[in-house]
Parts: C-alpha cells; sequence; structure tokens
C-alpha cells in the first residue's frame, strides 16, 4: 500500500508522470498477478496486461482514495477475466499441448521462463495460490480480494455483486477449509 502518499501519487500519475505511475503499478502488480494467477491461471499475466491498458485509458477520471483504487484496478481485472472467459467459450482453442504431432518439448528455445513466475515460485507463492485455487470459486475469489488485494469486504461485495455477509461466509468457509487442508498436507504454523 503506498499510504499517505497516495493521493499526491495519483494526481503526478494522472498528469502523466512515469515515476509516479510506476509507483501504482509496483504497488498494485503483484497482488494482481497473485489473483489473477488463481482466476485464469493460463492467462494471467496476459489479463493483467489488458487491465492495465484499461486503467491507463482511465486514470485521468479517476477519483477516490486508495482503496477505491484498489478496488478500481480489481474490478477491471475481473471484467478482464470474464470476458477472456466468453470469449473463449465462444472461440475454444487448442493448446500446443493437446496436439499429438507436436509439443513444446519438440521447439526447444520457444518458451523462456517469465520474470514474474520466478519471482512467485521463490517466494513460495505458487504452492499457496494452488491450495487457494483448489477451493470452491467464490471463496477462492473472496480471498484473494481480501488478503492479497487488500480489499475490505464491502468493496469486495460490491465488486461480486453480494451482499457483504454472503463475503464474510465465504471468506470463513475459504479459511476453514483453506486451514483443514493445510492441516491434512502436514503444515503447520
Amino acid at each position: 500500500m503506498i499510504g499517505e502518499d497516495f493521493p499526491a501519487v495519483l494526481a503526478a500519475a494522472q498528469q502523466g508522470d512515469e515515476a509516479a505511475f510506476a509507483a501504482l503499478w509496483h504497488d498494485g502488480q503483484p497482488a494482481l498477478l497473485r489473483y489473477l494467477h488463481v482466476l485464469a491461471p493460463d492467462a494471467a499475466e496476459d489479463i493483467a496486461a489488458e487491465t492495465w491498458t484499461h486503467v491507463v485509458r482511465g486514470l485521468a477520471r479517476f477519483r477516490g482514495t486508495e482503496q477505491n483504487w484498489r478496488a478500481w484496478l480489481f474490478t477491471t481485472a475481473r471484467r478482464r477475466v470474464i470476458d477472456q472467459t466468453r470469449q473463449r467459450m465462444r472461440r475454444p482453442a487448442t493448446s500446443l499441448e493437446a496436439l499429438p504431432d507436436l509439443t513444446l518439448a519438440d521447439l526447444p528455445g520457444l518458451r523462456s521462463p517469465d520474470a514474474a513466475d520466478l519471482a512467485l515460485e521463490n517466494l513460495a507463492t505458487r504452492a499457496a495460490m494452488g491450495v487457494i485455487a483448489s477451493l470452491p470459486p467464490m471463496q477462492a475469489e473472496v480471498i484473494m480480494l481480501r488478503v492479497v488485494a487488500g480489499l475490505d469486504t464491502e468493496a469486495v461485495a460490491q465488486l461480486l455483486g453480494r451482499s457483504s455477509g454472503a463475503i464474510r461466509i465465504a471468506a470463513h468457509r475459504g479459511l476453514h477449509r483453506l486451514a483443514r487442508l493445510l492441516a491434512e498436507a502436514g503444515v503447520t504454523r
């Protein structure tokens, strides 16, 4: 979180200051990628890029606090996930891995490691995201928005179109299920 400097950073970014926009990006991007890796693991980076494109286009019109900023960023990302899901349903594609006569292993050098993925792996975050992704979708999304994005219950409720009570229940059930999964896996505090 940027904190008390947020209004100044936002104003500077809205005036075209690259360093100020970079501060917004550095603050939001890690949590955004973690959130998207749970919702759309195969397209998280692409959706993050689309999200930031939309943010850049609408930045001058944005008004609000840092909490409003984070809610706007994650709402934009969630809408991009929905758009991508709809597009995939209309135009299904076959991945390269599914093609019988050609695999990525046959094409050395085609894929290079993604810097964001390497950073996440180094922080042991991927394993945690995998456990969260195993939760029912509503619970996983609520936990990611509350814990990773840092949004409050009301912001998450508005973003997901649910009541605050439903969000609290989903968070409670998701955290309870996570605790059970971690206990079964032998993970201790």
